[in-house]
């Protein structure tokens, strides 16, 4: 067998082979450093302590542009930030209404919250499933409209907005939080953005136990049917509510062995999803980086949905660099 001929693992390493099947690693030596501070990083990336820092926001990684001798590079993961209106099917609240839901969508200007958080790297987008998954149905982002949010607000009876309660983002994602915020206020949706520890987040996320919106991002590998079943379906982990057309598609494309029809039955899910305004997709997700001035090969996407740097027997640092 391939594996046996040609095995693979995922460490701790201990050892090395010069005569690896692939290619001989340039670098001899990775040094990995947790650090959970995006500041922290940057400082230690400028100071020459660190040679590639990963996970930088708008002002931070706009910061390490302007530096000279650094290098700034953006990896697309499959992930699409999105505001998650939990509350949606409860007949009570405001977000039960489609055209609130709409509203919200409508008060974002994707465009500059790109611009601000990942400095225009990110892709706007209108749909959950992010267009690198196979399977995905593509869908432009709703234009940036406070009129027409405000007015859709007004037909469904709240022309002087409502109290939305807290918005809970995903970390370490505060600041595209209050920016959201921010927007929505805009158009008289208040909010109060609340923040978590990653671990204690997403099991509350998981338990059901966060109330008001939810700035969620969905990343899960696979393709336009696992981010589904995660999301969407009455079993997902993560979502909130039940859409009996969506349960009765998603068994029919699990059973499904034509890939068309398979096809055909996903973007179906994904249409409804779309008209029914499920959720506020805000733009497929670009993981900024910082590149010091040693590296010459960082591997910036070689593995293509993958965040960081891989292989690294390809990463290489320019001559004379120790």
């Amino acid at each position: 067998m391939a594996s046996r001929r040609r095995p693979s693992g995922r460490g701790p390493t201990r050892w090395s082979a010069e005569g690896y099947w692939r290619k001989v690693p340039s670098i001899k030596r990775l040094i990995f450093r947790s650090m959970t501070d995006e500041t922290t990083r940057a400082a230690a990336l400028k100071a020459g302590e660190l040679d590639i820092v990963y996970l930088l926001s708008g002002p931070t990684a706009q910061d390490i542009k302007r530096t000279s001798g650094l290098r700034l590079a953006a990896a697309m993961p499959p992930g699409v930030p999105y505001l998650d209106m939990q509350e949606q099917w409860d007949p009570k609240s405001p977000w039960h209404d489609r055209r609130v839901r709409l509203a919200a969508s409508h008060a974002l200007d994707r465009n500059a919250l790109n611009q601000a958080e990942t400095l225009g790297f990110s892709h706007p987008t209108g749909g959950l499933i992010p267009r690198s998954l196979e399977f995905a149905r593509a869908y432009e982002p709703p234009a940036y409209d406070p009129a027409r949010a405000k007015k859709l607000l007004a037909e469904a009876g709240y022309p002087n907005g409502f109290d939305a309660g807290d918005l809970t983002p995903f970390p370490p994602f505060f600041s595209l939080a209050e920016a959201i915020g921010g927007y929505l206020q805009a158009v008289g949706i208040k909010t109060r953005v609340r923040t978590m520890e990653r671990a204690t987040f997403l099991a509350a996320w998981r338990e059901k136990k966060i109330k008001g919106l939810i700035m969620g991002l969905g990343a899960p590998a696979g393709n336009a049917a696992t981010r589904i079943e995660v999301y969407v379906l009455k079993s997902g982990i993560y979502s909130s509510g039940v859409v009996p057309e969506i349960e009765d598609l998603y068994q029919r494309q699990a059973r499904e062995l034509d890939r068309k029809k398979r096809e055909a039955l996903l973007h179906q899910i994904q249409q409804i999803m779309h008209d029914r305004v499920l959720h506020v997709p805000i733009y497929e997700l670009a993981f900024l980086w910082g590149i010091g001035p040693r590296v010459e090969e960082a591997c910036v996407d070689h593995i293509k949905g993958f965040s960081y740097s891989a292989p690294y027997e390809d990463l290489k640092l320019k001559a004379g660099a120790r």
